[in-house]
């Protein structure tokens, strides 16, 4: 057995062997290290941007540099994981199997719900301007990180108060449980919290992204006021938020309530089991792929980041305006040196005129 079958439903339900061993083990590791190569440059590239090149911090970009923790958070997971899959077998000791299973769980929900505190934020500063939501200070901002990481992190903690070494000698393996009849009654308690929270944190904060996203849309279509480009601005980043949401966490979620009515309703089906065990496996692919696409969320929702990256870049890959304003910048100072010259010119021949 392997490290992920915690996720598919381990031993199999019913009387189904287990499934899916084959398939992670060819699907995963590649899958999973090109999330943590392009996870890690994205990242680390907005790390950089985040704490050298910043000058001033708001709220909003104090919740983005959350994200990256909770980001990076997850992207030294996945290297054990990945080992695990390829060796076969978990050689990490206990200590860190709880850890690994703790931050990959952790993960998904900070992400989900920093994400959703984004969007919050961008709702009331478009839509409600004059709310004191928007006069929140960064100690306050701060505050508010601190809770969202609580809200996050109490759920997973008691995975840590249980081991999840299963096997012995170099045969070890790191995951949730075996199945049912080798689970202990808490272990079947936290499983079975593990699937409602998968499911909550999903519904709910989809449903509060569907709601800024469509008020926003409609708030700016009634006063546009000649302003097409707000518009523009403010749709891409809640496209963005939604369309990275959708395609990281929603098939994980699907196929987690899936496999949920197969075992509660279809113990016999088999077929069914295996179906969407094998859909959850590629799916967790997908979970982790975040992490390289937060960085599109920070580039279209901090206009302070967007700026300190493109003025980072080379002056031929700067952004447009950027790049325009570096070019009138230097015309400008060409122009000016131009002048300056001529100007000094026409003083020297002036007093050599006179000394004559």
């Amino acid at each position: 057995k392997h490290p992920f079958t915690h996720y598919c439903g381990g031993g199999g339900t019913g009387g189904c062997p287990p499934v899916g061993i084959q398939l992670e083990g060819l699907i995963l590791p590649p899958v999973l290290t090109i999330d943590v190569v392009l996870g890690l440059l994205g990242n680390l590239v907005a790390l950089w941007i985040f704490c050298f090149k910043l000058k001033t911090w708001n709220p909003n970009t104090l919740f983005l540099f959350n994200l990256v923790i909770a980001d990076f958070l997850a992207l030294v997971s996945l290297p054990l994981r990945i080992d695990a899959l390829l060796r076969r077998h978990w050689v990490f000791g206990d200590g860190l199997c709880r850890i690994n299973l703790f931050l990959m769980f952790s993960n998904r929900t900070a992400s989900i719900a920093l994400m959703t505190v984004v969007a919050i934020y961008r709702y009331f500063k478009v839509v409600h301007p004059h709310h004191r939501f928007n006069a929140m200070t960064k100690r306050q901002a701060a505050l508010v990180s601190v809770f969202v990481w609580l809200l996050v992190i109490s759920p997973r903690v008691p995975m840590l108060a249980y081991s999840h070494i299963k096997g012995s000698g170099n045969r070890t393996q790191c995951f949730f449980f075996t199945s049912y009849k080798e689970a202990s009654r808490a272990i079947i308690i936290l499983v079975g919290m593990h699937r409602i929270l998968t499911v909550l944190e999903f519904v709910i904060p989809l449903a509060m992204l569907t709601f800024c996203s469509v008020r926003i849309s409609c708030f700016l279509k009634q006063r546009q006021m000649g302003k097409p480009e707000k518009i523009r601005k403010a749709m891409r980043v809640c496209t963005a938020i939604v369309v990275v949401f959708l395609v990281c966490f929603l098939p994980t979620t699907v196929t987690t309530i899936g496999v949920w009515v197969v075992r509660t309703y279809r113990p016999w089906d088999c077929s069914a089991f295996y179906t969407f065990t094998q859909l959850t496996i590629v799916s967790l692919g997908l979970n982790f792929l975040n992490s390289a696409l937060d960085p599109i969320i920070y580039v279209f929702s901090s206009s302070m980041f967007r700026k300190a990256l493109c003025s980072s870049l080379p002056p031929s890959l700067r952004c447009g305006n950027d790049a325009a304003a570096e070019n009138t910048s230097t015309s400008t100072s060409a122009s000016a040196s131009g002048t300056q010259t001529v100007e000094l010119r026409s003083i020297g021949v002036r007093s050599r005129n006179e000394a004559m």
